[in-house]
């Protein structure tokens, strides 16, 4: 059992909540139109802050240039690349600048955030052959670009499970297990749903059943959910990096990261596990202080896989 949340997690799930109740449900307006939310600063996350640090190119990739969005690190020990969320139809590299810029300084990594092909209108398999084809990039060009050659990986949500799936495909299509690690956010693993995630119902806090079901249908686009590469989860997950799984117990994702984290210390692997009592989807890109814990734990877990 799970510790019970501290009054100020409760208080601002509850106001978050009650915003959310106000505006339009996800699902009820089209992609484009909740894009153009964010990039206006309209949405629940507020104005977004660019540093004026990030360097902008375009790699290789398998629909033509793939941008990344590069936050350089002093002397860097490793390249974490990272795989952003948005349910695989929203989100941007240049979304998480703040939080991305402090994870470079602090842990000494050069981070890349790849700028993936968005459902519906690029529905499975686009999104993971562009995360592919971004890892396959750094391993033959990390060293010569960045002054570093150990790889890391992670996301956020969408990004968890794409972050995975690319693990997988690494091991499986190039026979690369070099990942010096892998950080993964309340990821969604399993696109059959979960009980839990099917159970929780209309209950808004950035996610409810609605719109994961919103999520999915978009990116699958009829594809199976009883395929591997599509739910991770189902993967024969052997041969895996350390990784350390973070999920709040207020997610309708919650049982994705319990349920992974469990298959992949079963696989032989070294997973952390850190659940924040009162946490919602996304609650580290809140100000409230279990979010400050969840990235200071985030930030030493990938610095202590380079030290």
């Amino acid at each position: 059992m799970f510790p019970s949340a501290d009054a100020e997690t409760l208080a601002f799930n509850a106001e978050l909540e009650h915003a959310l109740e106000a505006l339009p449900h996800i699902t009820s307006v089209e992609p484009q139109v909740a894009r153009n939310s964010r990039e206006a600063g309209n949405s629940i996350f507020g104005p977004l802050e660019r540093s004026p640090n990030a360097v902008e190119m375009a790699i290789p990739g398998p629909a033509g240039p793939l941008g990344v969005r590069i936050f350089p690190a002093a002397d860097p020990l490793g390249v974490y690349l990272h795989i952003h969320g948005g349910g695989w139809v929203l989100g941007a590299p240049h979304h998480q600048d703040t939080r991305l810029e402090a994870l470079a300084a602090t842990a000494r990594v050069t981070v890349v955030s790849v700028g993936y092909r968005l459902a519906p209108e690029s529905p499975y398999p686009a999104a993971p052959d562009d995360c592919e084809a971004a890892a396959l990039w750094l391993v033959e060009n990390a060293s010569a670009e960045f002054g570093a050659s150990r790889l890391l990986i992670g996301g956020e949500s969408a990004g968890a499970h794409l972050s995975v799936v690319t693990l997988v495909r690494m091991r499986d299509r190039h026979g690369f297990r070099a990942f010096a690690g892998a950080n993964l956010l309340y990821g969604v693993y399993d696109l059959r749903m979960t009980p839990g995630s099917r159970a929780w119902g209309d209950r808004n806090l950035i996610l409810d059943t609605r719109v994961m079901e919103w999520f999915i249908s978009h990116f699958l686009a009829g594809h199976s959910p009883d395929d591997p590469d599509a739910s991770p989860f189902l993967a024969d997950l052997s041969g895996m990096p350390p990784a350390l799984f973070t999920v709040g117990t207020e997610d309708p994702l919650l049982e994705d990261t319990l349920f992974m984290q469990a298959r992949w210390a079963a696989a032989g692997n070294d997973a952390e596990l850190a659940v924040y009592p009162g946490g919602i989807h996304a609650f580290d890109a809140f100000p409230v202080k279990i979010g400050g814990r969840a990235l200071d734990r985030i930030n030493r877990f990938v610095a202590g896989l380079l030290a």
